[in-house]
C-alpha cells in the first residue's frame, strides 16, 4: 500500500473511533479465547452449572445474546478473527491447511492483529495468562503452556512468531500496555473418550466438590439420552466450570496488579461444542458463541441482540487502543459511535482435517439458510477426529442396532441431504424443522439464497481447495501417522483420502 493511500486509510479510520481514543493512557486488550465452548454460561441461561465470573464480566459490561463465529472449526475461525477478515476471503478456510509444501500466505496489506498492535507499541503475548498454570489448568498438563511456550495460534496462513513478544505481560517494560490472548482449553478439557470424560468427572469432584450429575443433563434432541452421551455432555458442562474459575484467577492477578480497569477484557470461543451437530457444522450448536465485553468506556450491565460476527473483536480492540482499523477488514467495530447493526451473519465451513465438505450460510433476525454444496454425502462423513470421539462412535452403534429415533435417524445418519435448508432459528433452537421446501417461506429462502449468492461474490469466497493443496496438507496427516484402521499398514485418514476422491470422481 502506497504511503499516501495509507495516510487517507488511517484517517478514515480514526473517524470511526470509540470516544475511549481521548483516554490519557491506552488501555491493554485482553481476549480470552475457548475452545470448543458454547454458550453454556449463567448468564446466557445455563441452569445446571453456576459460572460467576463470565456472569460478572455480564454484569461489568457487555454482553452480546447473538455472537457467531465464521467457522465452526478451530484454524479457519482463528485464522478470520485474527485479521477481522473472512477466512473464506483470505484462503485460509480449510482446516489446517498451508501446513505441507503449498502455503498460504496474506495479502499485503493485511497484518496479523498483534503485528499491528506491536508496531503501535504494544507489548503482545499468547499464553494462559496465569504465569504458573498452563492453558488446561491445574490438572493433567498444568505446566504444559507455562515456562515460556506461547499459547494456541492455529492460524492457516504463513506468519512470524516475532509477533508475540511473549507468553504473558509480566515483561513488558514499565508503563507499556499489552494485548494479551488468554488461550484455554475450554471443552477440549473433557478429551474425547468415555474415559477421559470421567477423569474429568472426578477431577470435577476432587477441585469442586461436586461434578455434574450425568442424569440433570439435558440434551439437544437429537441426541439419545445413551450413558455415554450423558457422561460427556456433564463433562463438558463441568469444562464451562474450570474455564470460569481459570477467568476468575485472570481477572483476580488484573485487579491485584492493579489494572482491571484500564484493561478492555473480551471473553470468547472460537465455535460451539465440539460433538455431531455441533462443530465443524453451521447449527448454532457449532456456530453460536458467548460475546461478553468489560472495560473502559464499555456500557455495564447491557444485553445487546444484534447479529456480530468473531471477525469483529480485531477492530472493536484496535479502535478502543486509539489505533486505525485498516479499511480492508470486514469486521465491525462494535462499539462505534456510527456503529451500524448487520441485517445478516455469514459462516462457512470446509475441509476439516481429511473430510472433503463446503457449507455455507447466511442468517438475519430471524431465519437461519444454510446450503449443503456436497448434497449427496451424508451429515457425518467420514473423519478419523470425529469418529475416534467415544461419543460419535456410541451414535454409530446406536443406528447400527436401529435404536435410534426417528429425528435422529433423520438428522445425523440420512444418506444424503437437502441441498439447502431454511431454519427459523429464533423459535427452533436446535434447527430440526427445514422450512426450504415449505412454499410459505419461498420468498424468504429465496431472499436469503440470493443473499448468500452476493457474499461469496462480494467477499471473494475462495471456495474449494486445489488438487495440490488438498495433496500436499494431506502428506502432512499421513506423515503424522494418521489414526490406524483395520487393514494393515493403513489408517482411517488414509481410506478417508481415498474414498473422498473416490467420491469426487463420482460427483458426490
Amino acid at each position: 500500500m502506497k504511503p499516501l493511500r495509507f495516510a487517507l486509510v488511517a484517517l478514515l479510520a480514526l473517524a470511526s473511533f470509540h470516544p475511549l481514543v481521548a483516554a490519557e493512557a491506552r488501555p491493554n486488550v485482553l481476549w480470552f479465547i475457548v475452545d470448543d465452548m458454547s454458550a453454556n454460561f449463567s448468564c446466557y441461561g445455563e441452569k445446571l452449572i453456576a459460572t460467576p465470573h463470565v456472569d460478572r464480566l455480564a454484569r461489568e459490561g457487555t454482553r452480546f445474546s447473538h455472537a457467531y463465529t465464521t467457522a465452526p472449526v478451530c484454524s479457519p475461525c482463528r485464522s478470520g478473527f485474527i485479521t477481522g477478515l473472512y477466512q473464506t476471503t483470505i484462503g485460509a478456510h480449510h482446516h489446517r491447511s498451508g501446513r505441507g509444501a503449498e502455503k498460504i500466505v496474506l495479502p499485503a496489506e493485511t497484518a496479523p492483529v498483534p503485528a499491528i498492535f506491536q508496531r503501535a507499541g504494544y507489548y503482545t503475548c499468547i499464553g494462559s495468562g496465569l504465569p504458573d498454570t498452563g492453558r488446561a489448568g491445574k490438572g493433567k498438563n498444568a505446566k504444559k503452556a507455562a515456562g515460556g511456550a506461547l499459547g494456541k495460534t492455529d492460524y492457516n496462513f504463513e506468519w512470524d512468531k516475532k509477533i508475540y513478544d511473549s507468553h504473558d505481560w509480566a515483561g513488558r517494560q514499565a508503563g507499556q500496555p499489552f494485548f494479551m490472548q488468554v488461550q484455554l482449553a475450554g471443552g477440549k478439557l473433557r478429551g474425547g473418550t468415555d474415559t477421559a470424560a470421567q477423569a474429568l468427572t472426578a477431577r470435577a469432584q476432587a477441585e469442586f466438590g461436586a461434578a455434574t450429575d450425568p442424569a440433570k443433563v439435558t440434551l439437544p434432541p437429537y441426541y439419545p439420552r445413551d450413558p455415554v452421551l450423558l457422561r460427556d455432555w456433564a463433562a463438558y458442562l463441568d469444562t464451562v466450570r474450570f474455564t470460569d474459575k481459570h477467568v476468575g484467577d485472570v481477572l483476580a492477578r488484573l485487579e491485584q496488579e492493579g489494572i482491571l480497569e484500564q484493561t478492555l477484557v473480551i471473553f470468547t470461543t472460537d465455535h460451539g461444542i465440539s460433538h455431531a451437530r455441533g462443530k465443524q457444522f453451521l447449527y448454532d450448536e457449532g456456530t453460536h458463541v458467548p460475546l461478553v465485553v468489560r472495560g473502559p468506556g464499555i456500557p455495564k450491565n447491557q444485553t445487546r441482540d444484534d447479529l456480530v460476527e468473531l471477525i469483529d473483536l480485531a477492530p472493536l480492540s484496535l479502535a478502543a487502543a486509539g489505533l486505525p482499523v485498516p479499511a480492508v477488514m470486514q469486521g465491525k467495530n462494535l462499539f462505534a459511535a456510527n456503529y451500524t447493526p448487520r441485517d445478516y451473519a455469514f459462516a462457512a465451513r470446509d475441509r476439516c482435517d481429511e473430510t472433503v465438505e463446503r457449507l455455507r450460510s447466511v442468517r438475519d433476525g430471524r431465519f437461519l439458510y444454510i446450503r449443503n454444496f456436497y448434497p449427496l454425502r451424508p451429515h457425518l462423513q467420514p473423519n478419523a477426529y470425529k469418529d475416534g470421539k467415544s461419543i460419535v462412535q456410541a451414535l454409530r452403534a446406536l443406528h447400527a442396532a436401529k435404536t435410534l429415533d426417528p429425528l435422529a435417524e433423520r438428522l445425523l445418519f440420512s444418506p444424503t441431504r437437502p441441498p439447502e435448508e431454511l431454519y427459523e432459528w429464533t423459535t427452533d433452537r436446535w434447527q430440526v424443522k427445514n422450512l426450504a421446501a415449505d412454499p410459505a417461506h419461498r420468498a424468504t429462502l429465496e431472499k436469503l439464497r440470493a443473499r448468500l449468492d452476493r457474499w461469496i461474490v462480494e467477499t471473494k469466497d475462495q471456495g474449494p481447495e486445489s488438487a495440490a493443496m488438498y495433496d500436499s496438507d494431506m502428506k502432512v496427516y499421513v506423515g503424522e501417522g494418521g489414526r490406524k484402521g483395520k487393514e494393515a499398514g493403513e489408517s482411517v485418514t488414509e481410506n478417508n483420502i481415498a474414498l473422498m476422491k473416490a467420491w469426487a470422481k463420482q460427483g458426490k
